[in-house]
């Protein structure tokens, strides 16, 4: 399995504080059936500023130590992007602005502040696209104003944005509620991504497998597919078809159809 959204770099966020933690997170993750992550450590946060040079260079080193501790997982490059002012320009200045795409392809991840979507984000997704940019939106099922009104998320990928739900908020991790809304937006099509979103071998680790096994017993072997074929194709940097409806939402007739002639991006 791919795993695109984690924080396995040691000592710069939110995620393991030193190699040993790194490396026990890294053998969590090989445990679950995941061979390959892309770390995106926090950037652009009001507590994390981590530019492309310094997790470059992180990632260079954590492969190393991967391959003398014989662990079987390989690590690329990404960033989790907080939504800011300066993003395009960030991006329109190149090495100099600091942000990385997940593992260089065409895919950036971006984060909204939990408690709601800042004015102007449609405006920046449809932007991002013009530059041939396509933004995955993390964990929208965790902030508070998308919960309330999924329509805000539907607008969003009407503009160019593909989603990730956290495997946690699958399993019920974080709640009722959220576990609540992540099935939701899954069984209307608006989620494109299954991601770990680990920090931590026992408070936030990686669960792919119990996620993928629930998305199984509540949405079929299909839907499954379609998240892991997804995590494939955006590490190929393919394009990537807009999600199936499940026949359990009120579109869902109008969802079988799509998921046949779906569009791609």
């Amino acid at each position: 399995m791919i795993d695109i959204h984690n924080h396995i770099l040691p000592g710069i966020d939110d995620g393991p504080r030193n190699w040993e933690e790194a490396l026990e997170l890294a053998r969590n993750a090989v445990a679950n059936g995941i061979t390959t992550v892309i770390a995106t450590p926090h950037h652009a946060h009001e507590q994390y500023h981590n530019p492309a040079e310094g997790i470059l260079s992180l990632v260079e080193q954590m492969n190393e130590r991967l391959i003398l501790a014989a662990i079987p997982l390989q690590v690329h490059s990404g960033q989790e992007i907080r939504i800011h002012q300066e993003l395009l320009d960030s991006w329109e200045q190149g090495k100099r602005g600091g942000l990385l795409t997940l593992s260089g392809t065409k895919y950036m991840l971006i984060e909204l502040p939990s408690g709601r979507v800042p004015e102007g984000t449609e405006e920046l997704v449809y932007e991002l696209t013009l530059k041939g940019i396509t933004p995955i939106i993390a964990h929208p099922e965790r902030n508070r104003e998308l919960a309330a009104d999924i329509g805000l998320l539907k607008r969003l990928i009407d503009c160019g944005a593909f989603a990730q739900v956290t495997a946690h908020s699958l399993i019920g991790i974080f709640g009722r509620g959220v576990e609540k809304t992540a099935w939701t937006m899954c069984r209307q099509g608006l989620i494109h991504f299954v991601a770990s979103d680990a920090h931590h071998v026992t408070k936030r680790y990686f669960c792919l497998r119990e996620a993928y096994q629930a998305i199984q017993e509540k949405m079929g072997a299909q839907t499954v597919n379609y998240y892991k074929r997804n995590a494939q194709l955006l590490l190929d940097n393919a394009p990537i078809q807009t999600a199936p409806v499940s026949s359990a939402a009120p579109d869902g007739a109008w969802g079988r159809v799509k998921q046949l002639f779906g569009r791609g991006r």
